[in-house]
C-alpha cells in the first residue's frame, strides 16, 4: 500500500473539533536528525479541542521524538508548532507546561520514600504549600474518580493507584493538551475501563489528548482520529473506528500480519516443577512470594498473569537462578532437583530464560550483538580451552540475525543501538537457537510494535510445538490469551487457581489480577482498581 492511498476520509482536514474550530495544536514540517537516523521527517500533525488523537507506529517509527518535542523535551531541527493558533518555540518541558502541555510518562516517575503529595509538589511549577496543596489533590482526584490520598507514600500504592498520581499531577497544572504513553500496559481490564472514563470526560471538557498505544482494540475504542508514523514519517490520518485491526498494523508495518498459526501436539512429561516456592524479597519494597506452586508440561505454554510488583521480579529470580535460597526440590527443571542450583546449573539442564529487562539484564548496552550472544550460548562452541572463539561468536550472531529478522547493523552492532522491538527478537532468537528444554520468558513484547509482536508470538507457538516447556510472565492478557495452554495469576505473591485459557475470561482473570481469588484475601476491603460487587 503506497502512503498516498493510505490517507483516508478527511480526519486531519476536519478533526473532532469541526472545520470552524482552531486547532489546539498544529506541527508543520517538524523534522529531527540524529546521528544514526532521521527520527522525524517532515511530520505534520493537527489536533483539535477536546480530540482523542492516537499516535500509531512501530518501534522506531519516531513517536518518542515527536512527543519529546511538543513536551519540549527535545528541540526540533526544522518545521514550525502552533499553539491555538500562534507560532511558539516550546525550549523546555516548564515552558509546554506553562502553554497547558502535560505529559504522563510510560515509566512512572515517583519517589518510593516520599508521599504522594510531595511527590505532585516536586512537579509544580508555582510557590505552594503541602497543607492547601494537599485540599486540593483530594478535591481534584475525587472530582474525577480517581480517588488518592496525599498522605500515603508512594511504595504502599499499586501500580493503577501510582498511574492516578500521576495523571492527578497533570490534572492540577489544568492542561488543554495531555499526552499519554502507553498508558494501560500495567493496568488490570477493570483500572482500564476507569481510566477511559476518566479520559473522556476530559475531552468532552475541551482537553485534548494525544494517546499512544500498541494496543489496537483500545485505540479503536477510545479515540477519534490517529496518525500513522512509519520510519519518522507521516504515513496516514485514519478514523480508527472506520478500520480493522488488520489494516490499522498494515498502515503502522507496511504490510499485512499472517494470522498466528498453532501447530497440534500432545503436552508431554512435566519439565518445569515448583512445588511450594516461598522466597522474601531483597527489595525493601517488593513482594515475597508466597507458597506458589505450578507445573508446566513440555509442548504446553503456561501463562502467568498479574500487574507488575505483585512478585514478578522475585519469581523470575528465583526460576533464573540469580536468587538461590530456597530449598533444592522447590524447583524441577527436566527431573531433576534445581533450586540450588545457579544460573549456569540450570542452563546445563536446558534451562531459557528471557529477562523483563533488555537492555542491561538481557543485553549489554554497550557490547556488540555478537559479544552478547557469548554471555548466554558460550556452550554453542563459542570458547575452546577457555579461548573464545571470535568466528563462532560472530557465526551465531549472523544466524541469530537472519533468523529472527533482526534490522541491524551487523554483528558488531551495539545492543543499544537497535530499537526495542529489534533487540527482543534478538534477546528470544539468542535462546531459542540454544534449543532450550524449557524456557522462561518475562513481557515477550512489552513496548514492542504489533510486526515484532506477531513474529515473537509465533516463535513461542513454533517452539512449543516442537515439545519445549515455555512459561511466558506478561501483563499483556491479550497475549496471554492468544498463545498460552493454560493461565494462572500472580497477586501480592500469591498464585490463583489454574485455568485452562478457553475455560476463563478478561474478567476473571482481571478480578485475580487485583488479589480476589480464593475467597478475598483475609477479609480484605475490595482493591481501589475493583469495582466494590466484583
Amino acid at each position: 500500500m503506497g502512503d498516498s492511498s493510505s490517507y483516508r476520509g478527511d480526519a486531519a482536514a476536519h478533526p473532532a473539533g469541526g472545520p470552524a474550530t482552531v486547532p489546539r495544536l498544529v506541527l508543520e514540517g517538524i523534522s529531527k536528525q540524529y546521528p544514526a537516523v532521521k527520527a522525524n521527517d517532515e511530520v505534520t500533525l493537527t489536533v483539535a479541542p477536546g480530540e482523542i488523537h492516537a499516535v500509531l507506529g512501530e518501534n522506531g517509527a519516531g513517536k518518542s521524538t515527536l512527543m519529546k518535542i511538543i513536551y519540549g523535551a527535545v528541540r526540533p531541527d526544522a518545521g514550525e508548532i502552533r499553539w491555538e493558533g500562534q507560532a511558539v518555540e516550546i525550549a523546555s518541558p516548564a515552558a509546554a507546561r506553562k502553554l497547558g502541555i502535560g505529559m504522563v510518562f510510560q515509566h512512572f516517575s515517583l519517589f518510593e520514600t516520599l508521599t504522594v503529595g510531595e511527590n505532585i509538589a516536586l512537579a509544580l511549577d508555582e510557590p505552594f504549600d503541602l497543607k492547601t496543596l494537599a485540599k486540593r489533590i483530594r478535591e481534584v482526584s475525587a472530582d474525577y474518580g480517581l480517588d488518592i490520598d496525599p498522605q500515603r507514600h508512594v511504595h504502599s500504592l499499586t501500580v493503577g493507584e501510582r498511574q492516578r498520581v500521576e495523571i492527578v499531577r497533570c490534572l492540577l497544572q489544568n492542561p488543554r493538551l495531555l499526552i499519554m504513553d502507553e498508558p494501560t500496559s500495567v493496568l488490570t481490564p477493570q483500572a482500564v475501563r476507569k481510566l477511559f472514563e476518566t479520559l473522556r470526560r476530559l475531552a468532552a471538557e475541551g482537553c485534548s489528548i494525544l494517546y499512544i498505544s500498541h494496543k489496537l482494540d483500545e485505540i479503536q475504542e477510545l479515540c477519534d482520529t490517529a496518525t500513522v508514523m512509519r520510519g519518522g514519517r507521516v504515513t496516514g490520518h485514519v478514523k480508527p473506528r472506520d478500520e480493522t485491526h488488520a489494516s490499522l498494523a498494515q498502515l503502522m508495518v507496511g504490510h499485512s500480519l499472517p494470522d498466528y498459526t498453532r501447530r497440534t501436539h500432545t503436552p508431554g512429561d512435566v519439565l518445569l516443577d515448583v512445588k511450594h516456592l516461598s522466597a522474601a524479597s531483597d527489595d525493601p519494597f517488593g513482594t515475597s512470594l508466597d507458597d506458589v506452586s505450578f507445573s508446566v508440561h513440555g509442548g504446553e505454554i503456561f501463562g502467568i498473569a498479574g500487574v507488575s510488583g505483585n512478585g514478578q521480579a522475585e519469581l523470575l529470580a528465583a526460576l533464573s537462578g540469580e536468587q538461590r535460597g530456597v530449598r533444592d526440590d522447590a524447583i524441577t527443571i527436566c527431573g531433576k532437583p534445581a533450586g540450588k542450583l545457579g544460573a549456569g546449573g540450570r542452563r546445563a539442564l536446558g534451562f531459557g530464560f528471557v529477562p523483563e529487562e533488555r537492555l542491561g539484564r538481557g543485553a549489554v548496552p554497550a557490547m556488540t550483538l555478537a559479544e552478547n550472544a557469548l554471555l548466554t550460548g558460550h556452550r554453542q562452541k563459542m570458547v575452546h580451552a577457555g579461548w573464545i572463539k571470535a568466528a563462532a561468536m560472530r557465526s551465531f550472531a549472523k544466524k541469530c540475525i537472519d533468523a529472527f529478522d533482526v534490522r541491524c547493523g551487523g554483528t558488531e552492532a551495539l545492543a543499544q543501538s537497535l530499537s526495542g522491538g529489534n533487540l527482543q527478537k534478538y534477546i528470544v532468537g539468542r535462546e531459542i537457537l540454544q534449543a532450550p528444554k524449557v524456557l522462561v520468558v518475562a513481557q515477550p513484547t512489552w513496548g514492542v510494535d504489533v510486526g515484532a509482536a506477531a513474529f515473537i508470538r509465533q516463535q513461542l507457538l513454533d517452539l512449543s510445538a516442537r515439545g519445549v516447556a515455555i512459561l511466558v510472565i506478561s501483563e499483556e492478557l491479550e497475549e496471554l490469551f492468544d498463545i498460552c495452554d493454560r493461565i494462572a495469576v500472580l497477586a501480592r505473591g500469591r498464585l490463583s487457581p489454574v485455568r485452562v485459557t478457553g475455560d476463563t475470561n478478561a474478567e476473571e482473570i482481571g478480578r485475580w489480577m487485583a488479589g480476589l481469588f480464593g475467597g478475598r484475601e483475609e477479609g480484605a476491603a475490595p482493591s481501589p482498581e475493583e469495582p466494590a460487587h466484583a
